[in-house]
């Protein structure tokens, strides 16, 4: 915590209606704004502490005053006063590393303890740390994130309110592995400030598409040549993660929601809805109020986006990083898209992807969790006729998956569309490893040109390529193996032209 580390100056005690101002702040930013049960927690804490009544910060009073629990509570059969201080501890620390960077007091809740300490930090302690911050390391070129906010290469956002991390949930073992979607994109921040830094060392920094034109073209990297090609003209394309749709009950914990109608995120779930579509009716029939949550992406994205936003980065190209469900029709005409994810889990490659000689299926919509499949429609050469991720038989342990890389024209002649996505999170995250691999490129370049699709002056091959992606400990990427290129057949590419829209509005 920024303002931890400064603590060995002198602090002093801030008066009753400076603390309270100051827990207002907190509750009312936008780092709690969807955290109601720790806004709860924090707002009871912090009322008992200002009173002067800390002594009632108990854990059994804690679960019953602030978390609702009954009567009957017993807090050593139920952990939940410690796992949600334990989240509140986090989730004030996001808070000061973010918005509160710049705030007058500091509200801590030390580690084995409930009651909150309130301190003043001396302004020129402030001033010092936001000096220091600004003098880390060069400036990197600017980053389009979402809806056009620029972010620098230290990754602040220059704007009033700085981009949050959204915080993680432990809920059902369907997201064990999920973390939050903004995380994506500060990652990726990282990466292309990282990738820029690299090629200034290398080469020089290119700072215009003039430069990544005359240079990645003719470079003997086949990563660069491959996106350099499938890029043409583009500055800016777009690179989208996807943002399944999630139904949140008040303890915080999540369930999938496949179908049906859907608001926009923090919106109530009208009842009926939730238990028509969700996957597990049952359950969910019993979660009380339900409300609208998109804001988690997967872990494999995550990475994806930080491999892609650095390899773009040291060619120059500034990429814009969205949800797949703020993909409009002006994004595919005017720039080339990569989507990360499959069909289960992002709209946009739901609806923009090509009907091929490969196809994501699931055997049914309520169980989806490691059953999916990437059937192939006309198996030939001794290919299989379906894949589908493979477990340690002792164990069951995750240790292969499979994904699709698939190159298809877009919605107009020039622009295309790139998908990369898994059966599993961690099998999007190795289709991203072999597509910014020489030597998987490489070998996709020569399986290409076997298969008769070569990349000739001005035209983009369009294909899909099958990856097996090896695993250790079910999410560790080990690497990623070619398995069969098949190419988009001229109907195929056609269709995908004509068919492709935007996705929904939700």
């Amino acid at each position: 915590m920024a303002h931890a580390e400064t603590a060995i100056a002198e602090h002093e005690t801030p008066g009753v209606e400076q603390c309270e101002h100051q827990v207002r702040r907190i509750l009312q930013s936008a780092t709690f704004r969807n955290a109601s049960t720790l806004q709860q927690l924090f707002q009871f804490l912090a009322a008992k502490t200002i009173a002067g009544t800390p002594e009632v910060l108990k854990e059994y009073t804690i679960g019953v005053e602030a978390l609702g629990r009954r009567a009957d509570f017993d807090p050593k059969i139920d952990p939940i006063v410690r796992v949600q201080s334990h989240r509140l501890r986090l989730k004030l620390k996001e808070y000061y590393d973010l918005e509160g960077s710049h705030d007058p007091i500091l509200i801590h809740i030390p580690k084995g303890h409930y009651q909150p300490t309130f301190e003043t930090l001396p302004v020129s302690i402030l001033d010092t740390e936001v000096g220091s911050a600004t003098r880390q390391g060069p400036t990197a070129p600017a980053i389009t994130l979402d809806d056009g906010v620029k972010a620098n290469g230290n990754g602040r956002e220059n704007r009033s309110s700085p981009l949050g991390v959204r915080e993680l949930v432990s809920a059902r073992p369907l997201l064990a592995l999920l973390t939050a979607a903004l995380l994506a994109a500060a990652l990726s921040v990282a990466g292309f400030w990282l990738g820029n830094r690299h090629s200034r060392n290398e080469v020089g920094a290119p700072n215009a598409i003039s430069d990544f034109d005359s240079d990645s073209n003719h470079s003997p990297d086949p990563v660069r040549a491959f996106w350099a090609g499938f890029l043409g003209n583009d500055s800016a394309p777009v690179i989208a993660y996807p943002d399944a749709v999630f139904l949140l009950d008040d303890s915080n914990d999540l369930f999938r929601f496949r179908q049906g109608a859907s608001d926009s995120r923090g919106a109530l779930v009208d009842p009926h809805l939730a238990r028509q579509f969700a996957s597990n009716p049952d359950l969910v029939a019993k979660a009380g109020q339900l409300y609208y949550e998109n804001g988690y992406t997967g872990t494999g994205e995550l990475e994806s986006v930080g491999m892609l936003a650095g390899l773009l980065g040291r060619m120059g190209i500034r990429p814009t990083i969205k949800s797949s469900r703020d993909i409009t029709p002006d994004d595919l005409k005017q720039h080339n898209v990569i989507l990360l994810g499959s069909p289960f889990q992002n709209i946009a490659v739901a609806q923009l992807i090509p009907a091929a000689d490969f196809t994501f299926q699931t055997p049914g919509s309520r169980h989806e969790q490691w059953r999916a499949q990437i059937v192939h429609v006309h198996p030939e050469n001794g290919e299989q006729p379906a894949y589908g991720t493979e477990r340690d038989q002792t164990t069951q342990v995750l240790k292969t998956d499979y994904s699709l890389i698939t190159i298809a024209p877009g919605v107009v002649p020039g622009r295309y569309i790139a998908i990369l996505g898994g059966l599993d999170t961690k099998g999007t995250e190795g289709a991203t490893l072999f597509a910014t691999s020489a030597e998987s490129i490489d070998q996709l370049t020569r399986a290409l040109t076997a298969a008769g699709e070569t990349a000739a002056k001005g035209k983009v091959p369009v294909f899909q390529a099958l990856v097996r992606v090896r695993l250790a400990k079910g999410y560790q990427v080990l690497g990623a193996d070619l398995t069969s290129v098949h190419r988009l057949r001229s109907s195929n590419a056609a269709e995908a032209r004509d068919s492709a829209t935007t996705p929904a509005a939700r």
